[in-house]
């Protein structure tokens, strides 16, 4: 199986290093020298980390064959592609690849359906759940253990508790203004 685990920056001085933005949890299992990884555009490689570091808590790399800034700047906004293995999970007991989210049925805790998680959206603050519902329409459910309670992959299930007005219209709205009467 195949996972993107980062994405290729501007180029960082004028030997071919990269800036990278990382989206695995797991940096340096992913991405060590000697790393070979598919990419997308799949003409861009694939390429061989030669070397990687953190400067000023970003992760440069390195990779054999891209030795000057035009060659590193070419590479800019290159998806790196690591494979593997379908059965392999993350090491912590609450953790998940999106691979195992995805498709998963979204349903309240009273059993309501929502819909379906059809992407998953990494942000700064936090990733978000892209649900289908079934009507068609998305909803965006954050990936908070406050919201969702709970993942069984057994059933192909995400259990969530939803605050007012996440997935219907009856938001609560708190004023501290009394009403004029």
């Amino acid at each position: 199986m195949q996972l993107v685990v980062a994405r290729i920056g501007r180029a960082h001085g004028i030997k071919g290093e990269v800036t990278v933005e990382v989206r695995t949890d797991e940096p340096e299992l992913r991405l060590p020298p000697g790393a070979v990884l598919a990419t997308d555009p799949a003409s861009a490689g694939p390429l061989t980390i030669a070397t990687g570091r953190v400067h000023s808590g970003r992760l440069l790399l390195r990779f054999e064959g891209v030795g000057d800034r035009t060659a590193a700047e070419a590479l800019r906004n290159t998806l790196l592609i690591a494979e593997i293995d379908p059965e392999e999970l993350p090491e912590g007991e609450d953790e998940y690849y999106d691979h195992q989210l995805m498709d998963l049925d979204v349903v309240t805790e009273d059993g309501t359906e929502v819909g379906r998680i059809t992407e998953i959206s990494h942000l700064p603050s936090q990733d978000l759940f892209i649900v289908e519902r079934p009507d068609g329409s998305e909803v965006m459910i954050p990936f908070v253990e406050e919201i969702v309670t709970g993942i069984d992959l057994e059933e192909q299930k995400a259990v969530i508790s939803p605050p007012p007005g996440l997935i219907d219209d009856s938001a609560e709205i708190a004023s501290s203004r009394e009403e004029d009467a």
